[in-house]
């Protein structure tokens, strides 16, 4: 199976269509036919459902599609790191980021960067923590942005900012309509309440419930925050989320408050991995990033 007849395969995997693949990958359509049936011949599955009038992947060619995406990202990111040795610092930096304040942040030390090796380029991934730290165990990113805790014994990291913990409400509940931009935990104990599904911060909020001597009541555990977002619009309970500039978007039927009384704090490090070595690019960009933030430490901004 090599590179090339996994490009091929996704490029007909995303169309569906021979005809349009084809035209995608500048060849003829007979010969990326032959490529499709002697992929398939070696691997001894059928990758595409032939039976009906469209193509259709087969549950086996799902996955291919999975993992050729993964797979060439690899090879693009091995090449990008072979061509750049001695020639200073260029080349593409991959970076997987969380939801919450990450994206804030790298864009922020990405502007920073390019100005001083303007021929760097960038591949930004964004995702729940889990899907981060599989892209960064298999490779595929050099450093990831992500939020505490995390495994000090696997990933190498340094801190890069915190936010507190913020409830979001429907507009018309009488939390919302309290005076003041924050509600207590206790506040929140009766609540059907809307969490990350990430285990370990599933563990920090009921950790966190027991501070005032209470166990939420958990009605739904999600990954990504827009989706929590939409759940609090449509009046199912209210979520507890890191408050981030997203969630500073002016909505008429979503409020936002910190939580206190106590109030916690999310924190975000830039991890990468113990047992590979970063590239020179990748070293270079963590040590301007730890130097901002020594400097924003510095400046009390």
């Amino acid at each position: 199976m090599d590179i090339r007849a996994i490009r091929y395969f996704m490029e007909v995997a995303r169309e569906l269509n021979i005809t349009r693949a084809a035209e995608n990958l500048h060849i003829a359509q007979p010969p990326l036919s032959r490529q499709i049936h002697q992929l398939e011949e070696e691997l001894g599955v059928e990758l595409f459902d032939r039976k009906k009038k469209k193509l259709q992947l087969t549950e086996v060619g799902q996955l291919l599609l999975h993992r050729g995406d993964q797979i060439l990202t690899l090879v693009e990111k091995t090449e990008d790191e072979i061509r750049s040795f001695g020639q200073g610092v260029t080349g593409t930096l991959y970076v997987g980021t969380v939801e919450g304040s990450a994206p804030r942040l790298i864009s922020q030390w990405v502007a920073e960067f390019s100005c001083k090796y303007p021929e760097v380029q960038y591949n930004l991934w964004n995702g729940s923590s889990d899907d981060v730290i599989s892209r960064l165990s298999k490779g595929l990113c050099d450093l990831a942005v992500i939020a505490a805790p995390y495994d000090t014994e696997r990933w190498d990291g340094i801190p890069v900012g915190s936010e507190p913990w913020a409830a979001l409400i429907p507009h018309d509940h009488p939390l919302a309509k309290q005076p003041g931009d924050f509600v207590t935990l206790t506040d929140l104990a009766e609540e059907p309440l809307i969490i990350p599904s990430r285990k370990s911060r599933s563990k920090e909020i009921v950790g966190w419930f027991t501070k005032v001597e209470k166990e939420p009541k958990i009605l739904c555990r999600i990954s990504n925050y827009m989706n929590a977002f939409a759940l609090v619009k449509a009046k199912v309970g209210i979520a507890i989320f890191p408050a981030t500039m997203d969630f500073g978007m002016t909505h008429t039927q979503v409020v936002t408050k910190n939580i206190v009384n106590p109030g916690h704090q999310a924190d975000y490090f830039l991890v990468w991995d113990k047992n590979r070595m970063l590239s020179g690019l990748a070293q270079r960009f963590v040590e301007c990033v730890d130097e901002t933030v020594e400097k924003e430490k510095e400046t009390g901004e």
